[in-house]
């Protein structure tokens, strides 16, 4: 039991984490504000759902989901990038919820607010037992060197949390083990989910620290410095436009497949925010911070649904809005203690 559960928050954490990582480049690198940025997951989503319904490969679909959340990422930056931050926050917001209103709407398509089910889900079969097994084995190698790497930080904060890090997945790997061996498929899936997040975050790491990411960095920094250089602000910020949308996308196929049952209240605005909280918690512009947020969000979102209870009798809705406080004052204590994340360097801040 406790295994399950441990697999269902671990692919949870995974799923917001690839979400908000996409948010991290658009403002944690870039500095644009957007706060529509489940329009991309519900497209992915939806997208995914349909065409594998229609038959289309697992894999095909999600690509094309990913596609249709960059064209739309497009649209946004086409219209919106030349606007200042605060409209820039207003129309993502309200493209976001045009979205879900359409998904709600169009029945014939979406079946509307009774939402779609029994869709076909990837990697299933017995068959795919051991190959799980040998990548989740992989991915372990993979995370654990990743980490050894970050130990050469001399900040004891950053070590503390690294080290808690490295015990948390290796208990995170023998629960996958035990649960790949017994056939669970929500662990096969956070194999896979494992693998493009691992994936997406080592690409996102090489372009960071390429010129292109130090061009976006700069944006944010001094739009009009990197003007003044010659570059052309508008085209690159459309390109981490699309690059987030994409990600977003793509964590919406695995939120798809997590819930496996969707309808536009899937999709509604707190999402978007619960990845603002996840990107601030973590650092906004460091994307090992995103990581940590998300590990920190649920960690405390799974504490409090089943400690709280026990310790302050509140009915359902009086301890719904005690645990947004308690997360909002916490919030605020990050913002105070370490405004620039618990990852973030402080000569990054991007908090205005």
């Amino acid at each position: 039991m406790f295994t399950n559960y441990l697999i269902f928050l671990a692919l949870n954490t995974g799923i917001f984490a690839l979400f908000s990582l996409g948010l991290n480049l658009q403002w944690g690198v870039t500095g644009l504000v957007n706060f529509g940025h489940v329009a991309f997951m519900t497209l992915g989503a939806y997208t995914t759902v349909l065409l594998t319904l229609q038959g289309l490969s697992w894999f095909w679909a999600m690509g094309v989901g990913m596609l249709l959340a960059a064209l739309l990422a497009v649209i946004l930056g086409l219209t919106t990038l030349r606007l200042r931050e605060d409209y820039l926050a207003i129309v993502t917001i309200g493209a976001s919820e045009l979205v879900r209103l359409i998904a709600l709407n169009e029945q014939w398509l979406t079946r509307g607010a009774l939402g779609l089910f029994s869709y076909p889900l990837p990697w299933q079969g017995a068959w795919s037992r051991w190959p799980a097994m040998i990548l989740w084995t992989v991915l372990l190698g993979l995370s654990l060197r990743q980490l050894c790497y970050a130990m050469r930080v001399p900040v004891l904060l950053k070590r503390g949390l690294i080290l808690g890090a490295s015990v948390l997945i290796l208990v995170l790997y023998i629960a996958g083990i035990v649960a790949l061996y017994q056939g669970d498929y929500k662990a096969r899936l956070l194999v896979l989910l494992a693998s493009l997040l691992l994936g997406t975050f080592l690409i996102l790491e090489q372009l960071s620290h390429s010129p292109w990411g130090r061009l976006l960095k700069g944006i944010r920094e001094d739009e009009l410095a990197v003007q003044a250089l010659g570059k052309n602000v508008f085209i690159y910020k459309l390109h981490s436009l699309i690059l987030g949308g994409i990600i977003g996308g793509m964590s919406g196929a695995f939120y798809a497949w997590q819930l496996t049952f969707i309808n536009p209240e899937s999709f509604v605005p707190l999402i978007t925010f619960q990845a603002w909280i996840i990107v601030i918690i973590g650092g906004g512009g460091n994307h090992a911070g995103t990581l940590l947020g998300a590990l920190i969000f649920w960690a405390y979102d799974s504490l409090t649904r089943f400690v709280l209870p026990a310790v302050i009798p509140l009915d359902g809705g009086r301890m719904g809005a005690l645990r947004v406080m308690i997360i909002g004052l916490l919030l605020i204590g990050v913002l105070v203690w370490r405004p620039q994340g618990l990852l973030g360097k402080k000569e990054e801040l991007t908090l205005n």
